[in-house]
């Protein structure tokens, strides 16, 4: 009989600032050796339930507990947080609440130092897992001058070195790029399959983590666990999107197509899925396509030119060029550290350039303020705890109006409906403490909307949010820029935001840009997606499997997915 590693018995937990609990009678067994999936919309508890497994609730958050929690056959009530940090290895959220080291590598060491390893075996293992995920050449650098990804991956390894029973993952996937996300995963695959550890991977990111073996899924949603599955079962029961999961490209495609789930084998597996009807629709649908226009001749509202800028030596741009069209949707994709969020930073005015000029609307930003550039520029940063200088929701997002003296009505408002647009209005009085980090992106989200910029920067908007305020944010998005003009640049690592809400794709390479084309063009390049650490959608990998072009069968589907919004 398996040994259990996690154990809940009937357990409910209310946070003293709230009213109601936000978990509900959780009953949950998983085994020695089991690699499991938490999944649930923003909001569902899944962090919660995450915080109960690694002790830092109640340690870190109080509020009423009931119920019976056991770790590796012990009361947790009985351990302390000490003692269960030797039982449970936790890499968070947000990596920044975990950093404690100078650089790179003594933050790696860290636990270790705690536990009295002696320096040669330190430096050992520091050097095994920062070469294993590819941060080897960071170890000297502050882990807060990384990028998101980088960041991550320093968690990461902080946490391996550790040798933990159970190794607990707080969406680990929500600041990598595509590659590196999917080799993170490959990764824990590679550490399950050595160590047999007991693995728990709280994701809202369904499609990726299924890319390897996934024992069971638990779903959650407002504070329940609403089933516990195989990945094929939950799949063919068709009821992700209900609670706000997306499903994967693949089986979304597939149902546009009118293939039945139950009629299909291998339903979990991109590579594998078959059925009676899926060679037949595929091909059907390609040859009827109707051709996607992004073609936008607007003048240019953003225009960079013979751009250089460095970090001390480090050179990240060398006489880049770039103009961006009013009313352009662009993503700025590329792999970690590259510099996509420093353009955005230049753009604004957080970072200077070396060289070379920066126009808005025909006028050099380079002699403007940050403040006069925020005006006519919103820039929503990747990390939203970076943003957030108030205690109150409200507050948060009526603090630009009010220090453009706006008037008291025209503030209320203004502020109720961002909102209302981000899902937050039910916790317009909440202290922003009790968000999850989903729901405080979509707050410095509606903090932005509320000025009416006219460029609006988004580094990477649907970090941490569930499928349902994902296609909430996007459409809404999609509906400004359609109706009013709004011009766009995304950071994502998110390919299926690319091809979906993107007019045009900027690829960010070494120093300057790769390709600009459509998101197509740039999905159906192989050797630039190798180059870029980006990687082919599900979408692609189907269509080269059934023999078909994929720029046909991806202008179909995403085609058909548009008009169905526009109709909405």
């Amino acid at each position: 009989m398996p040994k259990t590693m996690i154990e809940f018995k009937n357990v409910t937990f209310r946070y003293n600032a709230q009213a109601e609990p936000t978990l509900k009678n959780i009953n949950l067994q998983i085994n020695e050796g089991e690699k499991v999936l938490v999944v649930g919309p923003s909001g569902s508890g899944k962090s919660t339930l995450g915080n109960l497994i690694n002790g830092i609730i109640p340690e870190n958050f109080r509020g009423d507990l009931s119920g019976e929690i056991y770790i590796d056959g012990k009361d947790a009530k009985d351990m302390s947080i000490f003692d269960t940090s030797l039982k449970v290895g936790t890499l968070l959220q947000n990596s920044n609440d975990q950093f404690v080291g100078l650089t790179v590598a003594e933050d790696i060491a860290f636990g270790m130092e705690n536990d009295c390893f002696d320096n040669p075996t330190m430096r050992a293992k520091v050097n095994q897992w920062s070469n294993k995920l590819s941060i080897n050449n960071l170890l000297k650098q502050a882990p807060n001058n990384l990028s998101g990804g980088q960041k991550q991956r320093t968690g990461l390894a902080g946490l391996l070195v550790d040798d933990s029973p159970i190794l607990l993952l707080d969406e680990p996937l929500a600041a990598l790029d595509p590659m590196a996300g999917h080799e993170s995963i490959q990764l824990l695959q590679d550490l399950h399959n050595e160590l047999k550890n007991t693995i728990v991977i709280i994701e809202h990111r369904l499609e990726e983590s299924l890319t390897q073996d996934i024992d069971k899924i638990v779903l959650m949603d407002d504070g329940e666990i609403v089933g516990i599955y195989h990945p094929a079962e939950l799949l063919k029961k068709n009821i992700l999107n209900k609670y706000g999961i997306r499903e994967p490209l693949y089986i979304e495609a597939l149902k546009k197509m009118g293939v039945s789930l139950n009629t299909l084998n291998e339903i979990d597996s991109v590579e594998k899925v078959n059925g009676p009807e899926v060679a037949d629709r595929i091909k059907k649908v390609s040859a009827n396509v109707k051709p996607i226009s992004n073609y936008n001749d607007s003048d240019d509202i953003l225009s960079i030119k013979k751009l250089s800028f460095s970090y001390g030596k480090k050179e990240i741009f060398d006489n880049l060029n770039v103009d961006i069209q009013k009313g352009d949707m662009v993503s700025l994709v590329g792999k970690n550290g590259v510099g996509k969020t420093t353009l955005s930073k230049l753009i604004v005015g957080f970072l200077t350039p070396n060289a070379g000029e920066i126009k808005f609307n025909g006028e050099s930003l380079l002699n403007k303020s940050i403040k006069e550039r925020a005006d006519d520029i919103g820039y929503i940063m990747q990390d939203p705890d970076k943003m957030i200088s108030k205690v109150m929701i409200y507050d948060e997002v009526a603090l630009g109006l009010k220090l453009r003296h706006y008037p008291k009505a025209q503030i209320k408002a203004k502020v109720n409906h961002a909102l209302k647009i981000c899902n937050l209005y039910p916790f317009r009085n909440w202290p922003i403490s009790a968000l999850s980090y989903g729901q405080k992106k979509r707050l410095t989200i509606a903090s932005m909307l509320v000025l009416s910029p006219k460029l609006l920067i988004l580094d990477e908007p649907t970090a941490g949010q569930d499928y349902y305020h994902y296609t909430e944010i996007m459409n809404f998005l999609r509906k400004l820029n359609h109706e009013q003009a709004l011009t766009m640049i995304f950071i994502t690592h998110d390919m299926h935001l690319m091809a979906e809400y993107s007019t045009r794709t900027l690829v960010i390479g070494d120093h300057n840009i790769l390709r600009d084309n459509t998101p197509a063009k740039v999905l159906d390049d192989e050797q630039l997606l190798a180059k870029a650490n980006l990687r082919r959608t599900s979408l692609s990998i189907l269509a080269k499997r059934f023999n078909v072009k994929y720029n046909d069968f991806s202008n179909y589907l995403i085609g058909k997915e548009r008009d169905n919004q526009y109709e909405q």
